[in-house]
C-alpha cells in the first residue's frame, strides 16, 4: 500500500511538473512575442514621428543648405554662424515687444487696450520669418522679411499680416 501511494504521488508530482513547465514556457513565448510586437510598434511610431518632424522642419534655416550658403559663401571675407544668427534674430524681434504700442512688425495697429506682441518666431530661410502674435483677445500671424546688415544689425520688413476672427 505504501509503495502504491508513493507511486501515485510520484506520478502526480511528475504531471504537475510537466503542466507547470508547459504553462511557463508558453507564457514566456507569449510575453516575448508581445514585447516584440510592442517594440515594433514603438519603432514604427518613432519612424513616423521622425518623418513628421523632418517634414515640419523642411522650411527652416537650420535644414536649408542653400539659405545657409547665402550667409557663408565660399568667397566671403566674413561668415555668419547660423547657430548664433537664429537666436540673435529671434531675440531682436522679440525685444521689440517692449514698445508701448506693441511690436511694430505685427503689421497691426493696437485694438483696444492691449498691445500686440510676438509670441513665437520661425526663421524659414535667409530672408523670411513667420511669427505668431496676439494681444490677449486677438491672434494672428505675420510674414516678415529680414536683412542682416554689414554691421550685423538686423532690419525687418512686414510683408503680410493676418488676424484670425474672434
Amino acid at each position: 500500500m505504501k509503495k502504491s501511494l508513493l507511486l501515485y504521488l510520484f506520478i502526480l508530482v511528475l504531471l504537475l511538473n510537466v503542466f507547470t513547465y508547459k504553462y511557463f514556457s508558453s507564457e514566456l513565448a507569449f510575453e516575448k512575442s508581445r514585447s516584440e510586437n510592442t517594440a515594433k510598434k514603438w519603432k514604427d511610431s518613432l519612424l513616423v514621428s521622425n518623418n513628421k518632424l523632418a517634414d515640419a522642419n523642411y522650411f527652416s534655416l537650420e535644414n536649408n543648405e542653400n539659405a545657409q550658403n547665402y550667409f557663408n559663401p565660399d568667397n566671403a571675407k566674413k561668415t555668419i554662424l547660423i547657430e548664433k544668427l537664429i537666436p540673435s534674430v529671434t531675440e531682436k524681434l522679440m525685444d521689440l515687444n517692449a514698445n508701448p504700442k506693441g511690436n511694430p512688425y505685427t503689421g497691426q495697429d493696437q485694438i483696444g487696450t492691449n498691445k500686440f506682441s510676438i509670441n513665437k518666431v520661425k526663421i524659414l530661410n535667409h530672408r523670411w520669418i513667420i511669427a505668431d502674435f496676439n494681444d490677449g483677445d486677438y491672434w494672428g500671424e505675420v510674414l516678415l522679411k529680414y536683412f542682416v546688415n554689414e554691421d550685423e544689425s538686423v532690419s525687418f520688413e512686414t510683408i503680410q499680416s493676418f488676424i484670425y476672427q474672434k
